[in-house]
């Protein structure tokens, strides 16, 4: 069963509810209060502009422990060359719009629309969304931002201009200790090979209630 969403009510149906790919509920808006409340209950927007404001809370989460990352020989090469510089909350609209505009195999368009984009800047702007941003000289060469939820930083997207920035953002995220876990929502290929597992929706819960 697929929930619509009252405009005047911003809580969710049960996460258990949702439909076997994720589904949960359709419509509502992206004020700070809603996507608040969907991310300390598992949920997050994904949608695009052809279509309305859906809703996903996934069986199986895929996440990342902060202490199990891995880090290869050549990769521990590159952090200590010098080469990058790393900052965080210095230009999250500058990372927000390069995933946005950044082309991936197999993905007509983006889901991070301007409606998207917009929203989460708000949240940033209050200090709920934020972003790592990797430079190489004064060029933003890579990153990534997301959501800060109970114990969790939900990732919502990265992108890189040069080979390794996106790892190096993801990285130094879990050296900051700040989180318990790394939310990446779908598995990868990508994330895999650094570490990240699935996790049952019942294990994941408790990590980002506030």
């Amino acid at each position: 069963m697929i929930f619509e969403l009252d405009d005047l009510d911003a809580r969710f149906p049960p996460a258990e509810l949702a439909e076997e790919d994720g589904l949960l509920a359709v419509g509502g808006d992206l004020t700070a209060q809603r996507l608040m409340n969907a991310y300390h209950n598992g949920i997050f927007p994904w949608y695009s502009d052809d279509s309305p404001i859906l809703w996903y809370s996934p069986h199986e989460r895929f996440v990342l422990f902060p202490e199990k990352i891995r880090i290869s020989k050549s990769m521990r090469q590159t952090l200590r060359s010098g080469k990058f510089r790393v900052t965080t909350d210095t230009a999250f609209e500058k990372v927000i719009k390069s995933c946005a505009a950044k082309e991936r195999k197999d993905q007509d368009g983006t889901w991070i629309t301007k409606e998207m984009q917009e929203a989460y800047i708000r949240l940033h702007q209050i200090g709920i969304a934020h972003s790592v941003e990797v430079w190489q000289e004064d060029q933003l060469v890579g990153g990534l931002y997301g959501i800060s939820s109970g114990k969790a930083f939900c990732g919502e997207s990265m992108f890189s201009h040069v080979s390794n920035a996106s790892k190096i953002a993801l990285i130094w995220l879990c050296h900051t200790n700040l989180y318990e876990l790394i939310d990446c929502q779908i598995y990868s290929e990508h994330l895999a090979t650094l570490g990240a597992e699935i996790l049952s929706r019942d294990l994941f819960l408790p990590y980002v209630k506030p």
